[in-house]
């Protein structure tokens, strides 16, 4: 299998993998490698600052289109923090149950919302 190596640092130009617009640039970057069967490694070295939106932009999207089996053989991450695997992963697990029933979590947001 191809494979390519994504340098977030150079992707996004800072330090800082904070902003949706950078995310969804490498949610667009990541897609057309997946579909073209490669392997994709993000290399996180450099990055001082990550956000859950960010993350949610540029990684827990794809589970809208694969499932975690395809991802884990497609998809690997490299020089992340401990804190930042750990925000990684909450951000996997809420888009893994927010994709596999999309219409029940957007119900369920749409009612707290309107309880406010």
């Amino acid at each position: 299998m191809k494979e390519i190596k994504i340098i977030i640092f150079e992707h996004i130009g800072s330090s800082a993998a904070v902003s949706t617009d950078d995310g969804e640039l490498l949610f667009e970057r990541v897609i057309k490698a997946l579909e073209n069967d490669v392997r994709v490694i993000l290399d996180f070295n450099n990055i001082e600052l990550i956000t859950s939106t960010f993350l949610n932009a540029a990684i827990g999207q794809l589970y809208s289109k694969y499932d975690s089996p395809f991802l884990r053989n497609h998809l690997k991450v490299n020089n992340l923090s401990n804190e930042d695997l750990n925000l990684l992963k909450k951000v996997v697990d809420r888009a893994k149950d927010y994709f596999k029933d999309k219409e029940r979590m957007e119900k369920n947001i749409s009612k707290v919302l309107d309880d406010e």
